[in-house]
């Protein structure tokens, strides 16, 4: 009675030993370290030149650094101190232009336990300090761009089967939806029949005018909720790129309900630069220019628009006439770079487009080579403001030419565009570069959090698992004696084997993470306390010291194991539905229960079978 197989023994040893290997590198810490790695979509690589870069600038500024940690794409330069860290911080970001520079924080593990796998947790925002941001994604405008975007294809279709209409258009008032008239019934139900063939998402309704015959489409309830989808899943994916363009490591970036997304950046305090980067929603349109330029100047003084063209203005505010049709726009844009102009020496960017788009802009510059071509900044707003004591949202829309040129030659995939400032083909390289919103967002919760706050969160959170810690295991030295210490050495290996699976599952240890360790450690040692009680009633009834022992714990399971299955119910419901903290207190809770079972049962009952089982004792240290 009472003894454990020498396997269990040896499961139990195995537990312990490479749980508490994984957990180890949480001691070590951080160092202040500067980041260096290749602008986003570019083939440049980390090699020798940028390292012997980095260490002669650093010494030319005498900068002293401890380590340069090197892979083919990251460049890691640790120092001592973030003094340091920060003056070298801006003297790299000067010196390697064509590289993303970002401060960090690198573990400071050693490599032979960095080689066995072995990493620190990730702390999150409110432990790391940074900033967080709450974004509301526009739906409206992303359902207006999908109804833009089909008016240009219901164009082209009507072309290709020579429908005449009278015209097409996107409807403004509420409700939006598509408009085309035609001139004769017999060409509207042929019209009809071919909508319905080739975009089965749209609902199409008859409406007649005097010697009009209109069609009216919406988009079908099933299409609104896919095109939702669509702008929030190509908003997060853009979001990720954005952030890998910033340099910061470790972001949190997910959807929270059907139209927000919530952004943390840790380590990042300039929060103006976030900003600027992750809520723009620049992108391009390359269309032809229409008429000559007095026919611009004209058109602007008449407000007489041909029906087959569109009035921008320049920059300086010069009206320019483009044809309706667009040549390329910006999400057929894969790669894009600040340069300067080799025959103006100018800042510019260069352009590479995807094979779609390279395709049609070979196609049209071939015919175009002596005309002119436009360049279209497009930028969505969106602004809250609180009038008269609510909300009112306001949308628009900025839409300038920032580049009119004559076609020299005919080109398809690579191009630049000039007439920018320095700052202004640098932001709309990176923009374009990670991709083009769908949908315009708006920041409507911002909270910064400074590194000094994190730190004090850390010391406190710690302090509260070491005092909670403590008065556990005092407790239970107290009451239980000998077996109460035994359980107390069974709390500290759970919050090793706990640590050890959040820094195998790189997790990212919160403020509500902690308060899950802290309640974890009170409900382990329930499984104990129970335990030693039962074994107590089982004395006095006056059974003996083995029977009790043996009895203690086999009643004692069923109760332990319905109550932390309840309550691991109960944890995974919080993950299931809860968001952003409450996950982080779910997930170290439910891997809390796991490693308490264990811990509470199979490795105190290992420990008490070891000193006690099968022997004749005189009084049981209970």
């Amino acid at each position: 009675m009472n003894h454990y197989p020498l396997w269990k023994y040896l499961l139990i040893a195995a537990v312990i030993f490479v749980c508490g290997l994984y957990a180890l590198p949480n001691l070590f810490g951080n160092d202040p370290a500067v980041q260096i790695s290749p602008a986003y979509a570019r083939d440049t690589k980390i090699d020798d030149t940028v390292q012997e870069t980095v260490e002669t600038t650093l010494k030319e500024a005498k900068l002293s650094f401890t380590r340069i940690d090197r892979t083919p794409k990251q460049l890691l330069v640790r120092f001592k101190n973030t003094n340091t860290q920060l003056k070298a911080y801006s003297i790299l970001k000067e010196a390697l232009s064509d590289y993303v520079v970002a401060q960090n924080l690198a573990p400071a593990t050693p490599d032979w336990l960095t080689g066995l796998g072995g990493m620190p947790m990730y702390l999150g925002l409110d432990l790391r300090g940074g900033v967080h941001f709450l974004m509301q994604v526009d739906m409206e405008t992303a359902i207006r761009q999908d109804e833009e975007t089909y008016v240009n294809e219901l164009r082209t279709l009507f072309r290709e089967k020579k429908l005449r209409y009278k015209g097409i258009n996107r409807v403004v008032k509420e409700g939006g939806g598509i408009q085309v008239t035609f001139a004769a019934l017999e060409i509207r139900n042929k019209a009809k029949k071919l909508i319905k063939k080739h975009y089965d998402d749209l609902v199409i309704a008859e409406t007649d005018g005097v010697g009009e015959y209109r069609l009216y489409m919406i988009f079908s309830e099933k299409a609104l909720i896919e095109n939702r989808q669509k702008a929030l899943e190509q908003n997060i994916t853009t979001l990720r790129n954005r952030v890998n363009e910033l340099g910061v490591s470790e972001p949190v970036i997910q959807r929270q309900g059907d139209s927000r997304i919530v952004v943390q950046l840790p380590g990042v305090q300039d929060t103006a630069r976030a900003k600027e980067i992750l809520g723009a929603t620049a992108t391009l349109e390359f269309r032809m220019t229409s008429d000559t330029r007095e026919k611009w100047f004209e058109v602007e003084r008449t407000k007489k628009v041909p029906i087959n063209a569109r009035l921008y203005h320049e920059r300086d505010g010069n009206p320019v006439l483009l044809k309706r049709r667009v040549i390329a726009t910006g999400d057929q844009i894969t790669d894009a770079a600040a340069t300067i102009d080799q025959r103006s020496a100018q800042p510019a960017t260069t352009i590479r487009l995807d094979s779609r788009g390279g395709k049609k802009m070979l196609q049209t510059t071939r015919k175009n080579v002596g005309k002119t071509m436009a360049v279209v900044f497009i930028e969505y707003h969106i602004e809250t403001k609180m009038i008269n004591g609510k909300k009112v949202t306001t949308r628009s829309k900025t839409e300038e030419v920032i580049n009119v040129a004559t076609i020299q030659e005919e080109f398809s995939k690579n191009f630049q565009i000039t007439g920018l400032t320095s700052s202004e083909a640098n932001n709309l390289a990176l923009l374009l570069r990670a991709g083009a919103l769908k949908a315009p967002m708006e920041i409507i919760e911002e909270r910064t959090i400074g590194p000094s706050l994190g730190q004090e969160n850390i010391d406190l959170g710690l302090l509260s698992i070491m005092l909670g810690f403590l008065a556990v295991m005092l407790f239970m030295w107290l009451r239980y004696k000998t077996f109460g210490l035994v359980a107390d050495l069974a709390l500290l290996m759970n919050v090793v084997i706990l640590v050890a699976l959040l820094s195998l599952l790189q997790a990212t240890l919160t403020l509500p993470g902690m308060a899950g360790i802290v309640l974890t450690l009170g409900m382990a040692v329930d499984a104990n306390v129970l335990i030693f009680e039962k074994i107590r009633e089982e004395l006095a009834n006056g059974n003996s010291h083995q029977s009790s022992i043996h009895l203690g714990y086999e009643k004692a399971f069923i109760t332990i194991f319905d109550a932390n299955l309840t309550t691991l119910i109960a944890a995974v419901m919080l993950f299931s539905f809860g968001t952003g903290p409450i996950k982080g207190f779910a997930i170290t809770l439910s891997l809390g229960i796991i490693t308490s079972m264990f811990t509470a049962i199979m490795f105190t009952r290992g420990l008490i079978n070891f000193f006690y089982g099968g022997r004749k004792l005189a009084k049981l240290p209970v």
